[in-house]
């Protein structure tokens, strides 16, 4: 680790404590701004038996994918996951664990986690599986379901920049589930693309402060993949 105390030299380092068994929240939308370094490094760690809360599982060979593939994960919570065939097959395999829950619903209870909240009433889910076996009230003539926040060991984000204190900026679409979740892990890790001193952002243009940040480091070899590249022919 660098002699700033928030700072470490790799992904390696960042994440080395991570074990078996560990819940951790994976920022990102679909393959847009994932936290790939981190997850190369617990590929290479071969951390085992996890529980990963994301947006969704990735696709074959990339993203959570990856980790996948080394039967790595034993449970996803997530609200898409329709694009990768291991993880359909671990699924109807019954080698994988799965929790779908609505995208709205998965967002809000990292946002209740990083409030100290320990709940949240949401209606989304009523009335369908995702209702089974959680309580429901009534508010003002409207069933809600009881939610309750995320306990996740750590976070990984991934920013654009970020300075030596932790404090993160994050670059159009893929700013989504990343703020969120860097509020809510017990152990946030972030790895920005940018690695600036203190002092170098602007405060007005700060996402995520630097309190809710534990490690950073400065991430390379991005390749920002595209999901699903769809383009249309050029008028004559």
């Amino acid at each position: 680790m660098s002699s700033l105390k928030k700072v470490f030299n790799s992904a390696d380092e960042a994440i080395a404590d991570i074990m078996d068994g560990a819940v951790l929240m994976l920022g990102g939308f679909g393959l847009c701004g994932i936290p790939e370094n981190c997850i190369a490094a617990l590929v290479k760690k071969g951390a085992r038996q996890l529980t990963c809360i994301s947006n969704n599982a990735g696709v074959d060979g990339f993203g959570i994918g990856l980790m996948l593939q080394q039967k790595q994960v034993k449970k996803m919570i997530s609200s898409y996951v329709g694009e990768n065939a291991e993880f359909e097959r671990q699924l109807l395999s019954g080698e994988l664990e799965v929790e779908l829950i609505p995208q709205g619903t998965l967002a809000t209870r990292c946002m209740a986690a990083g409030y100290g909240m320990p709940a949240i009433f949401t209606p989304a889910g009523v009335g369908t599986e995702v209702a089974i076996r959680k309580e429901q009230r009534m508010f003002n003539n409207k069933l809600y379901l009881l939610e309750l926040a995320f306990e996740a060991d750590f976070a990984l984000v991934k920013a654009w920049k970020g300075d030596t204190d932790g404090n993160l900026v994050y670059r159009e679409t893929a700013r989504n589930f990343n703020p969120v979740m860097a509020m809510a892990g017990k152990i946030t890790i972030a790895e920005v693309e940018e690695l600036v001193p203190i002092g170098s952002l602007d405060p007005d243009h700060i996402h995520t402060p630097g309190i809710y940040v534990h490690r950073v480091f400065k991430g390379n070899n991005y390749e920002k993949r595209i999901e699903q590249r769809t383009v249309r022919k050029l008028a004559d």
